[in-house]
């Protein structure tokens, strides 16, 4: 038997906590809950009841400053790594059940991977894409540093399962009008550009050491305008192709949204480190 715990970071997502837990029943032994702040709803009477811990933490209006925090208070290596607006669907639970049952993988295995369907408000968007969700981590097998947009890093590899998780919040879950128009976009990218003032190790770690920062944030470091220009234009093309390769159809400004956020994220970039005299072309 392999034993599981589920971690989840919330603020305030008392309802959509609740629906999770509920979808979640005989998927896990032991669960964490960490609040973003003070928690002014009482989220901690769906926890306690339901056998979970809970702790809240400082205000960071992001959840992955506290995945190190929560990570260690976990009781099992193996963490399910869910969001409160999200839930497996009848088939990944299914999947969920024979994991617990098996065998422990090979070493190599760091975690696993699946569908996470763009959500307008109302239905999914699409069937599988976008791909590559990490929802399924061995603790002991990655590494990370807590900033808003990173993933856990593998020490062996992630295997992609064609299966989906269900991501259902109160509002779109995609497009343009989050990355342009929501406050919370704005801060995360201000976030990410102080961050990349100083070094990943100044962040809240999980096993990371490695003062230098991974490929895709030292790009925007060292070529802010190049990076924008080519996120925009190539990461655009490949996310068409692979929508049309997955779905056999096109969701251009699907497509484009995290494009056009990178972009800003490398101007704000620039506009911090030229203020501080750090500023490369």
């Amino acid at each position: 038997m392999i034993s599981i715990s589920l971690v989840v970071c919330v603020c305030t997502e008392k309802d959509l906590l609740r629906r999770l837990l509920d979808r979640t029943q005989g998927l896990f032994d032991d669960l964490v809950v960490v609040h973003d702040g003070p928690d002014t709803r009482n989220v901690r009477e769906v926890v306690e009841p339901a056998g979970g811990r809970f702790f809240e933490r400082a205000r960071e209006y992001q959840q992955e400053p506290h995945w190190p925090f929560a990570w260690g208070q976990a009781a099992h290596d193996w963490i399910l790594r869910l969001d409160a607006d999200e839930f497996p669907s009848e088939e990944l639970k299914q999947w969920l059940i024979k994991f617990r049952a098996g065998a422990e993988p090979p070493g190599e295995i760091s975690g696993y991977t699946c569908n996470w369907p763009w959500w307008n408000g109302r239905r999914a968007v699409a069937k599988k894409w976008p791909q590559g969700r990490h929802f399924l981590i061995h603790r002991q097998r990655v590494r990370f540093f807590g900033m808003v947009e990173q993933v856990p890093v593998p020490d062996g590899r992630f295997e992609f399962l064609d299966l989906v998780l269900h991501h259902q919040p109160v509002r779109k879950s995609h497009g343009l009008y989050n990355v342009l128009c929501r406050k919370q976009a704005y801060h995360w990218r201000n976030c990410i550009s102080r961050s990349l003032l100083g070094r990943p190790t100044d962040l809240n770690c999980w096993r990371w050491e490695d003062p230098r920062w991974p490929l895709v944030w030292e790009q925007i470091r060292r070529r802010p305008f190049r990076t924008a220009l080519n996120r925009l234009c190539v990461w655009t093309l490949r996310g068409m192709r692979d929508q049309w390769r997955v779905e056999g159809r096109v969701y251009p400004l699907v497509a484009a949204s995290a494009p056009v956020y990178h972009a800003l994220l490398c101007l704000r970039y620039w506009w911090l480190a030229r203020a501080k005299g750090l500023s490369r072309s």
